[in-house]
């Protein structure tokens, strides 16, 4: 068994006292907890001392760099491909993270679902693409051009699968809550789709891109999900290889043509109001079809 306890002594100190990691420590720290070779008290300590001392953007890039290292990849598509972490679910809102992928596809663009449950009191996506009739991915083969897939966390990274598990036992979110909605799956060209729940979190997160010169794209979500909220036109910023674009200011307040949602987190019928919209019998809404847009503009840069 390995040991983190020098770490967590430079970590643990409380949010005042500790000491932020170099981007190497940071990865030899994170290797080691997806790898399985530290105790259960060292991997609980962890946990909660980078909940309170919160990862600095170097932090996150050496977690993401273990991460990478350790990760079984998404063959590279013809074009890029679109990576859509979803790990979050539907609380109060249907979650049309699956609206969204598929628009992108009709586009012509590879994409690719990523997640797992992580909480048992929300819909996962898993069950609304189960209700789509789109199977998930035994394995991390190919994405072709125009096609969605949905892929579990634990077919690419076991141990990652492992920590996200750690919330139901402490009951609080740790680092790899934040990593999954960064980090990129592929091995060739891809466009990062990521959002935030928190104003702070956009700034983090936007350097974390930089450092690690992704192609991105960031807003505020929908419940923890990517895709935009369809009440409302979030600021969206974009990244071209680490390098920041601005690409929606955004509009206070709700959308003055709102879309009829159905009622309720039912996956399936947040499968037939997807089935409609993709149809053309009803509208896709506007923040959607904005953020399709961004994308397919990120993708092409």
């Amino acid at each position: 068994m390995g040991s983190i306890s020098h770490y967590i002594r430079e970590i643990g100190r409380g949010k005042q006292g500790a000491r932020p990691l170099t981007r190497d420590q940071a990865a030899d720290l994170f290797g080691q907890v997806l790898d399985g070779t530290v105790t259960d008290l060292e991997l609980g300590a962890f946990c909660i001392a980078m909940r309170t001392k919160g990862e600095t953007p170097e932090e996150m890039a050496g977690f993401l760099d273990a991460t990478a290292e350790r990760m079984v990849r998404v063959p590279a598509a013809e074009r890029p491909v679109v990576v859509i972490p979803s790990y979050n679910g539907a609380r109060k809102l249907p979650v049309l993270t699956p609206l969204l992928g598929l628009l992108l596809a009709r586009r012509g663009l590879p994409v690719l679902i990523h997640g797992t449950a992580t909480e048992d009191r929300r819909v996962a996506v898993a069950a609304v693409l189960d209700a789509l009739d789109i199977a998930q991915r035994s394995a991390p083969t190919a994405v072709r051009t125009g096609e969605l897939a949905f892929i579990a966390t634990e077919q690419l990274c076991p141990g990652l699968k492992r920590l996200l598990e750690v919330r139901r036992t402490i009951g609080l979110r740790n680092s790899a809550h934040s990593l999954v909605k960064l980090m990129n799956p592929c091995e060739g060209a891809a466009v990062i789709v990521s959002s935030y729940t928190h104003p702070e979190y956009a700034v983090s997160m936007a350097e974390v891109f930089q450092r690690v010169r992704a192609t991105a794209l960031l807003l505020r979500g929908t419940e923890g999900e990517v895709v935009a909220d369809a009440r409302r036109l979030p600021a969206m910023d974009g990244f071209v290889r680490g390098e920041r674009i601005a690409l929606e200011a955004g509009r206070k307040g709700t959308l003055d043509l709102l879309p009829e949602l159905p009622p309720g987190t039912d996956p399936q019928a947040t499968a037939d109001y997807i089935r409609a919209v993709l149809a053309g019998e009803r509208p896709v809404p506007e923040s959607v079809q904005v953020q399709v847009e961004h994308i397919l503009r990120l993708a092409s840069a």
